[in-house]
């Protein structure tokens, strides 16, 4: 099986949902004339680290989110793994993603489970209690924000559970980009699957970020990466080459999970 992913790598207007929701319309509508089947969005594309004024900006229940991404899919036909937005959920602040069917149809939720304190994160957000697995376009997946790159151990458990595709969306600054890209290589090789990582560029007021989305494929190579402008970011990931390669070293047969 062979999917077209397409990951926005796009600047997000610090503070504003109602104009990065326009934009983000615009990019998919784009995306989609490009033949793309799976879109990917960034981190916080709807309001950019104004964590101050979360309890503000912040969608209760990310209800009105999910409707507009809901709204698009449907439209366009195309799925969308929504990057990640600002909820209020009851009292908590919540950093969640969202994707959705290209039927509309929500089919998961995933809240942020490791918060960065260098961001203040900590500070302002509640963690998720979530778990990060979903199966999209008919593809045992897996979906995680930023930071939780730097726990193996959590994107472990989902290739274990079976996930052939992790999707990473993330508001990654420039200064550690090179971070980024180790990390996102050395996940897709221990866990022989796809790594499908949309990650922001431009500025907000303290922080400056890298993009260079990228696909990696099971055995570690680098698909395609975009660089440090606004883009649209294609690639096409083969669903058989995540067989091949756990059939060729056998890790998930070889572990010894009763010892770590």
């Amino acid at each position: 099986m062979k999917k077209k992913v397409a990951m926005i790598q796009m600047d997000v207007t610090y503070g504003d949902p109602k104009v990065n929701f326009n934009r983000v319309g615009k990019w998919v509508m784009d995306a989609v004339q490009v033949g793309a089947e799976i879109i990917v969005l960034p981190e916080l594309w709807d309001t950019g680290y104004d964590l101050d004024r979360f309890d503000v900006l912040a969608d209760k229940d990310a209800k009105a989110t999910i409707e507009f991404l809901g709204d698009l899919a449907r439209e366009l036909n195309v799925a969308i793994v929504g990057g990640s937005a600002a909820e209020q959920d009851g009292e908590d602040m919540k950093n969640t993603m969202l994707v959705v069917d290209e039927e509309g149809n929500l089919v998961h939720k995933y809240s942020k489970l490791h918060l960065f304190q260098l961001m203040d994160e900590h500070l302002h957000l509640t963690s998720g209690e979530d778990y990060p697995d979903f199966k999209l376009a008919g593809i045992d997946s897996a979906g995680f924000i930023c930071y939780d790159i730097r726990f193996p151990e959590w994107m472990r458990k989902s290739a274990v559970n079976g996930a052939k595709v992790m999707y990473v969306v993330a508001q990654w600054p420039k200064q550690r980009i090179d971070h980024w890209c180790t990390l996102l290589q050395a996940r897709a090789i221990e866990n022989q699957c796809y790594i499908v990582a949309c990650n922001r560029v431009g500025a907000d007021p303290d922080n400056e970020f890298g993009g260079m989305s990228m696909v990696v494929d099971p055995w570690g190579n680098i698909v395609t990466e975009g660089g440090d402008d606004e883009k649209i970011v294609l690639a096409d990931i083969e669903l058989d080459k995540v067989d091949d390669i756990r059939s060729q070293i056998s890790i998930f047969q070889d572990r010894k999970a009763e010892w770590y």
